[in-house]
């Protein structure tokens, strides 16, 4: 991988991991055709992703600064020092209760599957092009059924546990983190912002568990140029992250994600005919 390729894939990170199309999924397409994707040791591969996620968790840590700095203070406050009931909390505490129970989800199938995920099935284009499809239907199906009533002070520990559970669905390639998670929002009646804001806030432990698990097993093949790779790449994840956090917010307020669930089904469609053409390999 070059200095320049290695800015690119950061770039298409960012870009992408935010918006509900998949950054596994368009990484994955960009390193098949780049030639990037080791066959013999496709672990490696998922250890590029999950390590440049950071610059991404890098761009939600920023963007979000203000917001998570008062969740923490306020759960450590109202749970270890006046010890309050869940129900008299502030919706700062209970968001960090509602953060927690989302994660739990992830973790358990994370660590379970971590082999499956780490495979070569994972980096199948089979794979990720039903996944693009099929989450993009989903989807559909949500913005037709959903309520958009909800915001951040209605949510529940219920609602939070459907977007955890709709969080560990991301592990499949091609379905996409946000993708998973604003979906279960808008099925459990969010607004569609809150339901990106809340999904980028609960995306915070999975990518910092995910990222710093896959850096320090990487440190067993990884050399200096890799590691120079890794950097920027991440850097560009974090800049090109952060703009997309802010076009997303924005665009949710006065728009559906129908834009998004199109996008979705073409490029999977796109993808199917690339592998029956035998342009690339799935």
């Amino acid at each position: 991988m070059s200095f320049f390729e290695a800015i690119f894939l950061g770039i298409v990170q960012g870009l992408t991991e935010f918006l509900p199309i998949s950054s596994t999924g368009h990484l994955t397409i960009a390193g098949k055709l780049m030639g990037l994707i080791s066959d013999e040791n496709p672990e490696h591969w998922t250890a590029f992703i999950a390590v440049i996620q950071l610059g991404t968790l890098l761009a939600i840590l920023i963007y979000f600064w203000n917001d998570l700095w008062s969740i923490l203070l306020n759960f450590l406050k109202e749970n270890l020092h006046e010890k309050k009931k869940f129900s008299s909390q502030s919706i700062d505490s209970r968001m960090g209760w509602f953060i927690i129970i989302g994660s739990i989800p992830v973790v358990i199938i994370g660590l379970g599957f971590k082999d499956l995920i780490e495979g070569a099935l994972t980096k199948n284009l089979y794979v990720i092009a039903s996944s693009l499809i099929i989450l993009a239907i989903i989807l559909a199906i949500a913005e037709k059924v959903g309520k958009f009533k909800k915001e951040m002070k209605d949510l529940t520990w219920k609602d939070s546990l459907i977007v955890g559970f709709a969080q560990s669905l991301a592990l499949i390639p091609g379905s996409s983190r946000s993708g998973t998670t604003i979906t279960a929002g808008l099925f459990v009646g969010l607004k569609r912002e809150t339901a990106a804001r809340f999904s980028f806030l609960l995306s915070v432990p999975a990518i910092l568990g995910s990222g710093l698990l896959e850096f320090y097993e990487s440190l067993n093949f990884i050399d200096f140029d890799g590691f120079i790779n890794l950097f920027v790449a991440t850097i560009a994840a974090a800049i090109s992250g952060y703009l997309t956090i802010e076009f997303l917010l924005r665009f949710l307020r006065k728009n559906t994600t129908f834009i998004f669930i199109y996008y979705r089904i073409a490029i999977g469609m796109t993808i199917f005919i690339l592998i029956y053409s035998a342009l690339v390999k799935p």
